[in-house]
């Protein structure tokens, strides 16, 4: 081994050293602490004489107390995550399909007009929409009611108030997914069209054999981490509606709360951090487990050994 490659290498490992130390410290650590106090009765009540108590959190979580309040958070999670996921995609594909159009002159002004969601603060953009859906004082309401609609309860029913989260997420969303569709029209090869026209192909078998095929390979990436993300959005939930309306026998959450956000109020509302440490560790292994899945169904690990 030559002193040049060894003078190289440690002043790699120099530069090197500041990022894995940061990695180490702020996302290795933490993870560990968590799965540590999810195997003890740390809590406002045994701060410093906690003890292991083995698996006993995480049967509690399945089959105990806390059964009714964790699979009905999983499946709205996953609910909420998956509508807000293709919803927002599919409506970012069609748009992008429609302003992928030569002969529209006014497609630029367009896409501007439907970037601004994206380009919004996400913060300034939720404060907006939690006054729009307000049942008293809302714009919603007040624009439904010239039509003769009566107020809508956005905030007291659980139906309306799970919709309104997701039209936000939606609104939120879709900008992001327009122009990733619009990059992946452009990097079709347009010859494949002019084949299929010559074939006698319609419109309709274009997109269905060679469009929808096409973006969906090249978007399979950025629809299971947008799902991840959409898992685990505490933000918008919980500017929108604080995790309500509230759940009849449910102390830890509300009908709007996901599990981001039922942590969350475990942890500094009830003080119960073994809990919470439980339920982010089965939060971890639920978006790791999907998106291996997913990337494996994709064929995305195929892709990569080539």
């Amino acid at each position: 081994m030559s002193r040049r490659y060894k003078k190289e290498r440690k002043i790699a490992n120099f530069f090197l050293a500041p990022s894995l130390i940061s990695i180490v410290a702020f996302t290795i650590v933490p993870i560990a602490y968590t799965v540590y106090i999810s195997f003890t009765n740390y809590n406002i009540y045994h701060l410093n004489d906690y003890k292991f108590v083995g698996i006993s959190n995480y049967l509690e979580v399945f089959s105990g107390s806390l059964r009714g309040v964790f699979f009905p958070v999983l499946g709205w999670s996953l609910l909420f995550a998956l509508l807000s996921t293709l919803g927002s995609y599919l409506i970012g594909m069609t748009l992008a399909i429609l302003l992928n159009n030569s002969n529209m002159k006014e497609s630029k002004v367009y896409k501007s007009i439907l970037i601004v969601p994206w380009a919004l603060p996400a913060t300034i953009a939720i404060l907006a929409w939690q006054g729009l859906l307000n049942e008293q004082y809302g714009g919603i309401n007040n624009f439904l009611s010239i039509f003769g609609v009566g107020t809508i309860p956005w905030m007291t029913d659980a139906f309306w108030a799970r919709f309104g989260i997701i039209l936000v997420n939606l609104w939120l969303g879709f900008p992001y997914m327009l122009n990733v569709c619009i990059g992946g029209l452009k990097a079709i090869d347009p010859t494949f069209y002019e084949a299929a026209k010559i074939d006698g192909a319609s419109r309709w078998d274009s997109f269905k054999y060679i469009t929808f095929p096409t973006l969906t390979r090249l978007s399979i990436p950025l629809i299971v981490s947008t799902f991840a993300a959409n898992f685990n959005n505490f933000g918008n939930i919980y500017m929108i509606t604080q995790g309500g309306p509230a759940k009849v026998g449910s102390q830890f959450a509300g009908e709007t709360d996901i599990l981001a956000s039922t942590i969350y109020k475990m942890t500094t509302w009830s003080n119960r951090y073994e809990l919470s440490a439980t339920l982010s560790v089965l939060s971890f292994v639920i978006v790791g487990s999907l998106t291996l899945l997913n990337l494996h169904f994709s064929g995305a690990f195929k892709e990569s050994k080539r």
